[in-house]
């Protein structure tokens, strides 16, 4: 099996020839052919199989209502006592729904909200609480936004809590392999599904994650885990895939994933990327502080906007929204 990467670029002088990445702005003429045991090879995009060629040109759907040829922001909001730099901030439902609110008025298209923590080394979350932290911001939220909502869970009890609330996405960061529930569900209420990659579980993730090959392995779980979902019912134009940077992967790995984000494209689905405030930011960019690499963060959403990432899911949104204007502006 072949996998193709786009070499993105953009800019004004775009050549004769060059296709548009998924029907916007960029553009590549050349992509990167991967094949496992062998080294990368350069093919002209003119080249590709015709299969390929549709899904890193065509336009993608409307995922919630928001337009994936614009970057979007998620707003994260951790309805949890022990998140990794928010723990504990939003744990009041009036206080976590004007958080809300004010990421929106911030620049957030969607908001993210959590009642368990994922970070390294957390522990399992009772269905029970993990409904009585979400449901009810859930409903304060879209009492006062029509906002689209997304739930971070990985259990299909809190879907359909969330759902009744108000949410109208599932973002599960176990890539629908923790409950078996989940997916059908996701599927009978037709919703779209973030599929993320990790390796191990929260509570074991980070103990000595290692693969074949990172970014091939990363790319065949999230084309299994699309396939699958397909198969029982969820739309595919529905579907949104996330690498999972920091979920059972070390510093190289994560740089390995970035560095390749164009090959996801390929898959067919808009990407998410989530990498607000994370370790290796704070490694990289020598900030222990979780809550000071809004920077760091910002620039790697960025990097990832000029490969065609249509999602960025972030703590710091008013900041992450004016360097997306300065960006877009600039280019």
């Amino acid at each position: 099996m072949s996998y193709y990467r786009p070499l993105v670029q953009h800019g004004e002088n775009r050549p004769e020839g060059a296709l548009s990445l998924i029907s916007g702005a960029l553009w590549f003429t050349q992509v990167e052919v991967l094949d496992r045991g062998a080294p990368p090879r350069l093919m002209p995009a003119g080249l590709l199989p015709e299969d390929v060629r549709h899904r890193l040109t065509a336009r993608r759907a409307t995922i919630a209502g928001l337009d994936m040829t614009q970057p979007q922001i998620m707003g994260i909001l951790n309805v949890t006592p022990d998140s990794f730099s928010d723990g504990g901030q939003h744990d009041e439902v009036g206080t976590a729904c004007a958080a809300a609110l004010q990421m929106v008025a911030d620049g957030a298209s969607i908001i993210d909200v959590g009642g368990e923590s994922t970070r390294p080394g957390a522990e399992l979350v009772p269905e029970e609480e993990e409904i009585r932290r979400t449901a009810p911001v859930i409903a304060a939220i879209r009492a006062g936004s029509q906002v689209p909502i997304s739930i971070d869970t990985r259990k299909a009890v809190v879907l359909a809590e969330a759902l009744e609330a108000g949410a109208s996405l599932t973002n599960d960061v176990s890539g629908f392999t923790f409950d078996p529930a989940l997916a059908p569900l996701t599927a009978q209420a037709g919703v779209p599904a973030c599929i993320m990659h990790a390796q191990g579980d929260p509570a074991t993730m980070q103990d000595s994650p290692a693969y074949d090959n990172v970014l091939l392995d990363v790319y065949d779980f999230l084309k299994a885990q699309i396939d699958r979902l397909e198969d029982i019912g969820v739309v595919r134009e529905q579907i949104v895939i996330d690498p999972g940077i920091g979920f059972g992967k070390t510093l190289e790995h994560n740089l390995t994933l970035l560095r390749n984000l164009s090959l996801f494209h390929s898959l067919g689905c808009p990407i998410l990327l989530g990498v607000s405030r994370k370790g290796f930011i704070g490694k990289l960019g020598h900030e222990p502080d979780a809550a000071a690499r809004a920077p760091g963060s910002i620039a790697v959403g960025l990097a990832a906007l000029a490969q065609g990432v249509q999602f960025l899911r972030v703590h710091d949104v008013a900041e992450t929204a004016q360097a997306v204007r300065l960006w877009q502006a600039v280019r």
